[in-house]
């Protein structure tokens, strides 16, 4: 399968490096980027393994181990699109 990023996600990514890069360290910004990175190859291999979203049982979301952030994804025929990645403080919001 091909992973497809949303604008909203590719969006998320930028911000998050932005941020973490600015507010806390560059070091922390690359080691996110790279578990983000990891979950989203394990999503690659196994994207049935994720539980689903309760409000919409087409979207599954994949929790990023060590850092406070979420994967929304949905699998179609050939393709993982990711559609957002979220901190998990924020309030949720429309997938």
């Amino acid at each position: 399968m091909r992973i497809v990023y949303s604008k909203r996600a590719l969006a998320d990514l930028d911000q998050i490096a932005t941020y973490y890069t600015a507010h806390i360290s560059p070091t922390i910004a690359e080691s996110i980027g790279r578990q983000l990175s990891a979950v989203i190859a394990r999503i690659e291999r196994h994207p049935e393994v994720a539980p689903r979203v309760t409000q919409r049982s087409q979207v599954r979301v994949a929790t990023v181990v060590r850092y406070p952030f979420r994967i929304f994804y949905r699998v179609n025929d050939d393709t993982i699109d990711i559609l957002h990645i979220r901190h998990t403080s924020r309030r949720p919001s429309e997938i």
